[in-house]
């Protein structure tokens, strides 16, 4: 690691520099969100959010080539079908209750398809392993940007709004009876969650999107009295994980993205069997 420190410092690392402070700046999304999806159970509409993300990809790229639109960026695309797609699964899961699973799976594997398929119809070679499985070694300036104004939308509206998604994460229906929009507030969670897998995509890439989402508040849990708590300690784990996963992937020449959720994930399952056997 030392070697890793000694990289960090050398000028010409910037984009090692640039990997570091986003994963500082993301643990704080990722904590807070990850925190919220966690309590709420609503992991598998995140997992459906995030391969919905590969539709807009794909649509953007095809724009890009096929029709002139260089303006449209890759993450833009993201962040539109991310949007598109919360707002969708949102309205299926307080509207569609028996038919639930069948739909949201079929958002899933539609997104992915039809991303393929416009990638498919768009001329040129296109290395998508980045989008795939993450590559936080290529972020650049502009990302950091914008992975700090994601940063304040989202703990400025959790701090506004903490009471109303605290209210719907655990008794929804109390809430709607206390006069609350709990739909408005589901659905804007759900679009914070969206925004915050379009930044995950940048880091561990869209097949690992729901481990680092969800594997720091799981063990923030077992330590945490409080939502603010477990907030805290998950933006911590997130940090800690992805700088980690970081100097491992560069000392040991791996993906970033699968390092930083092999550890994540390794640390998580020896923290579940001391847990256990604490408790017996």
């Amino acid at each position: 690691m030392i070697d890793v420190a000694m990289a960090i410092m050398d000028p010409d690392n910037l984009f090692l520099r640039y990997a570091f402070i986003m994963g500082g700046l993301a643990a704080i999304s990722f904590g807070i969100i990850g925190t919220f999806v966690t309590i709420k159970r609503i992991g598998y509409l995140a997992g459906a959010i995030s391969h919905s993300v590969f539709g807009g990809i794909g649509l953007a790229l095809f724009l890009q080539v096929n029709a002139g639109l260089t303006w449209f960026d890759p993450i833009l695309g993201a962040v539109l079908a991310a949007i598109t797609a919360a707002v969708i699964v949102g309205l299926v899961s307080l509207h569609a209750k028996e038919r639930e699973d069948t739909i949201i799976g079929t958002l899933w594997a539609v997104g992915m398809a039809s991303g393929i398929l416009l990638i498919d119809m768009t001329p040129g070679y296109f290395n998508l392993s980045s989008y795939l499985f993450g590559d936080i070694l290529l972020i650049s300036g502009k990302d950091l940007l914008f992975v700090g104004c994601l940063d304040a939308i989202v703990l400025g509206l959790s701090i506004l709004f903490f009471n109303q998604f605290f209210s719907v994460c655990f008794d929804n229906e109390f809430t709607a009876l206390r006069g609350i929009n709990t739909t408005f507030f589901y659905l804007l969670l759900l679009i914070l969650t969206a925004l915050t897998v379009v930044l995950l995509v940048r880091v561990v890439g869209i097949v690992l999107v729901i481990a680092l989402l969800t594997i720091p508040p799981a063990i923030a849990s077992f330590y945490a009295k409080r939502l603010w708590q477990m907030m805290l300690f998950s933006i911590l784990l997130c940090a800690a994980f992805t700088w980690a996963g970081l100097g491992i992937s560069y000392a040991f020449s791996l993906s970033s993205g699968p390092a930083i959720i092999v550890l994540s994930g390794a640390v998580y399952l020896v923290l579940i069997v001391i847990h256990k056997v604490l408790k017996s």
